[in-house]
């Protein structure tokens, strides 16, 4: 029978915290200057309770929008008739930052820069607070049974049978609540393969080319498709590993994996450095000056997740120049020369493309009441300038296109290259078409991914390649 004058202790990152605060709060310091990384080493040698001291003193995490679990906090709120403690291995600033803003706990115990509050430490601390067999203790990893060894009960939250059959040969499981989340659904999601719609672009050299015959280079454009998607993964874990705080303040972007504490951020950062290492390994071997360019993407996409993200406009070039970059890869990967005309079109429809991305994330600022988009240099003053910016950028890159089909290269490549002017308007209803849902606020999603699920999309890309058609053949 549970004893309801025992202290219900609980265990914070793991049980209390869908997450964990070390890997938080490191993730939180890099984010803001990454060459912290440098003095982690350092920090290390003094043991793991002074690493989490130095970090936790100069990171402030938004507390009130970490992942708690609900079924923790009930009972926390329904168990008021004995003591409540918050015992955790996480540095005591960040600890007691929480127990503050959740307001259910009578005491706080945690890592003080000098004993780092785990596994038998914790054991002895509790033993000494409150004596052997007179507290619970709620956990959720192996350290901890080195704790419930010594308590009177255990609630094991967050883990598999294996745990909570262990914790029964040490003392009486009171619950056991398994993970929820997770697995192969929830990485899928996490990786995002449905954005690699835009690592399509890397076949857009193979078909401008008239190349998607010669079976040699559509094998090398479909080993550059897989490397960039790796690679393109691994940014996007890193990406949303970088930004939990201010995922977490937005509305569909909080449901991300690690943000919603679905995945452990342990598992991320271990997941993203090999995943780009598996798409730099499918890139050499499909040309080494392939390779080249996905390091210079990949370059470009820290410099995006780490500084260039946060500086008004810089953030959209660099995104419509990271689109234009898959196209590059794409040429180079056959080993076809790169079209200037092909560049520059590229670079204007995805600059419209991009401030797309940035008026839909503002309109989502405004439904949520804020005027500033958290994480980004923009205000809600800045939408009528970035919807102005964006349609012109999109009708520059038609024009581009229209002074293509009287050129040279085209003349060589098609037949019939006056068919090709019926593209333009194809091109300015689909433009016009994607701005006009962005201003109505049903854009929910990034363009080229709409545009991908976008049922009329899918009909325009149809008739388009229909149009390239006739215009590559005499008929």
């Amino acid at each position: 029978m549970q004893e309801t004058d025992h202290a219900l202790c609980v265990d914070l990152d793991g049980t209390l915290l869908r997450s964990d605060l070390l890997y938080e709060s490191l993730l939180t310091l890099l984010a803001s200057n990454p060459l912290y990384v440098f003095l982690l080493p350092l920090w290390l040698l003094r043991g793991k309770a002074a690493l989490k001291r130095e970090i936790a003193s100069r990171v402030t995490l938004p507390v009130e929008f970490l992942p708690y679990d609900e079924r923790v906090l009930e009972l926390l709120k329904t168990t008021e008739q004995r003591p409540r403690v918050l015992c955790s291995a996480s540095d005591s600033g960040l600890v007691n930052a929480i127990a503050a803003h959740l307001g259910v706990f009578d005491e706080v115990m945690a890592s003080d820069g000098q004993r780092n509050l785990a596994g038998h430490h914790k054991a002895d601390a509790l033993n000494a607070r409150f004596g052997a067999g007179h507290y619970d203790y709620m956990g959720n990893a192996s350290v901890d049974l080195q704790v419930w060894k010594h308590a009177g009960g255990a609630y094991v939250v967050n883990a598999g049978t294996g745990l909570a059959a262990s914790a029964a040969r040490q003392t009486a499981v009171h619950a056991h609540w398994p993970a929820r989340g997770g697995g192969l659904r929830t990485w899928i999601k996490a990786l995002r393969i449905y954005q690699w719609a835009k690592n399509l672009l890397v076949l857009v050299p193979l078909l401008t080319a008239h190349r998607f015959f010669d079976l040699p280079a559509v094998l090398d454009a479909a080993a550059a498709f897989i490397a960039f998607g790796l690679c393109a993964s691994g940014v996007y874990l890193l990406n949303d590993l970088l930004d939990l705080a201010p995922d977490r303040q937005h509305a569909r972007k909080r449901k991300r994996p690690f943000a919603a504490g679905n995945l452990p951020l342990l598992q991320g950062l271990l997941a993203a450095p090999l995943l780009t290492l598996v798409g730099f390994g499918l890139a050499l071997w499909t040309s080494p000056a392939f390779a080249l360019v996905l390091v210079g993407y990949y370059v470009m996409t820290l410099a995006y997740s780490f500084v260039l993200k946060r500086m008004v406009m810089i953030d959209v070039v660099v995104l419509a120049a990271l689109y234009t970059v898959r196209i590059i890869g794409g040429a180079v990967a056959i080993d076809v020369e790169l079209s200037f005309w092909l560049l520059a079109f590229s670079m204007f429809i995805f600059l419209s493309l991009a401030l797309l991305k940035r008026y839909t994330e503002l309109e989502a600022v405004i439904s949520a009441g804020k005027t500033k988009a958290s994480g980004r240099g923009y205000a809600v003053g800045d939408l009528p300038l970035i919807q102005s910016f964006g349609a012109a950028a999109g009708y520059i890159g038609v024009l581009v296109f229209a002074l293509y089909i009287n050129s040279p290269e085209s003349l060589a490549l098609y037949q019939q290259p006056k068919i090709l002017w019926l593209l333009c308007p194809v091109l300015l209803y689909w433009i016009s078409r994607a701005w006009i849902i962005a201003h109505r606020g049903n854009m929910h999603d990034d363009p080229i991914v709409f545009a991908a699920r976008d049922r009329v999309s899918q009909a325009i890309a149809l008739l388009a390649l229909a149009i390239v058609g006739c215009a590559t053949f005499q008929w």
